[in-house]
C-alpha cells in the first residue's frame, strides 16, 4: 500500500526547473481546478395554456413534475385559483411557483378582509406583475399565464415574462412545451393563412383544442405528460376535468 501511495503521489506531481539550474517537485491536485457555483433554481418542466372566449376562459396544464431525465411526480397540479373567477397556470421551478402562489393568495385574502370584496381579474393581473417586478433582482423562476373573466364577463388571458412585463392576449402558453403548443394554436385558433371557414369558439371546442395541444406537445417534450388538468371559467363558476396523457 505504501508503494501504491507513492505512485499516486508521483502522478500528482511535476518537476519544475529553477533559474539557478536546480529542480524541485511541485504537488498539485489530481482532479485539476474545481469550479464552485451557486445555482438555487431547478427547472421542473411542465406546460400550461389558456384560451379566451366571448364569455368564458379555458386554462389547462399537465401534471408531470420532473428534474432532468427523472420524473419526480405524476400528480402535481399547475393550476391555482387566485380569485373568484381567476386562475393562475404556472410552470418552472416548483418551489418558486409555490412561494409565488402563496404570496398572491395571501395578498388577495388581505384585500378581501380590508374591502369586503374580491379582486377583479384585471387587478390580479396587475398585482402579479408588481409581485414579479419586486423580485426582479432574484426573480421567481416561474412561467405564468393568468386567466379569468374581466369586468364585462369576457374571457381574459394575460401572458408574463420573468420580471412582470405582461399583456392581454387571445391565448397563451408557457413552460417546456410552449414552442410546440403556440404554432398549433396559431393555426387552429387564429386561422392564419387558411381559407376554410373558422368555426365559432365554444368552451367545448376550446377543451378539445387543449387536449390536442397537450397530446402533440407530449410526443416531443419529455417534461410534458401523465395527465392534463382543464378548467373552464364562466359566470356560473369553474368546472374542471382531467384528461390522461401518455406516461413515458
Amino acid at each position: 500500500s505504501r508503494a501504491r501511495r507513492g505512485r499516486s503521489r508521483k502522478e500528482m506531481s511535476t518537476i519544475v526547473r529553477r533559474c539557478d539550474g536546480g529542480a524541485e517537485r511541485v504537488w498539485q491536485a489530481s482532479g485539476g481546478p474545481t469550479e464552485h457555483k451557486f445555482d438555487p433554481y431547478d427547472f421542473n418542466g411542465g406546460t400550461t395554456l389558456a384560451i379566451s372566449g366571448e364569455d368564458f376562459v379555458m386554462v389547462a396544464a399537465d401534471t408531470r413534475m420532473s428534474s432532468g431525465y427523472s420524473i419526480l411526480s405524476r400528480k402535481v397540479s399547475k393550476l391555482h385559483k387566485v380569485g373568484e373567477r381567476t386562475m393562475l397556470a404556472a410552470a418552472g421551478c416548483q418551489t418558486d411557483v409555490v412561494a409565488l402562489v402563496n404570496t398572491l393568495q395571501t395578498r388577495h385574502r388581505m384585500y378581501v378582509h380590508q374591502t369586503g370584496k374580491g379582486m377583479t381579474t384585471t387587478a390580479l393581473a396587475q398585482m402579479l406583475s408588481n409581485t414579479l417586478y419586486y423580485k426582479r433582482f432574484f426573480p421567481y423562476y416561474a412561467f405564468n399565464v393568468l386567466a379569468g373573466l374581466d369586468a364585462d364577463g369576457k374571457g381574459a388571458v394575460y401572458s408574463y415574462d420573468a420580471i412582470g412585463s405582461f399583456q392581454r392576449v387571445p391565448f397563451s402558453a408557457s413552460g417546456s412545451g410552449q414552442s410546440y403548443v403556440i404554432p398549433l394554436l396559431d393555426n387552429i385558433l387564429c386561422h392564419k393563412n387558411r381559407q376554410d371557414p373558422q368555426p365559432p369558439l365554444t368552451p367545448q371546442l376550446a377543451v378539445e383544442f387543449a387536449k390536442e395541444a397537450f397530446v402533440s406537445a407530449g410526443e416531443r417534450d419529455i417534461h410534458t405528460g401523465d395527465a392534463v388538468e382543464i378548467a373552464v371559467v364562466t359566470k356560473d363558476g369553474i368546472t374542471t376535468e382531467t384528461f390522461q396523457l401518455k406516461q413515458d
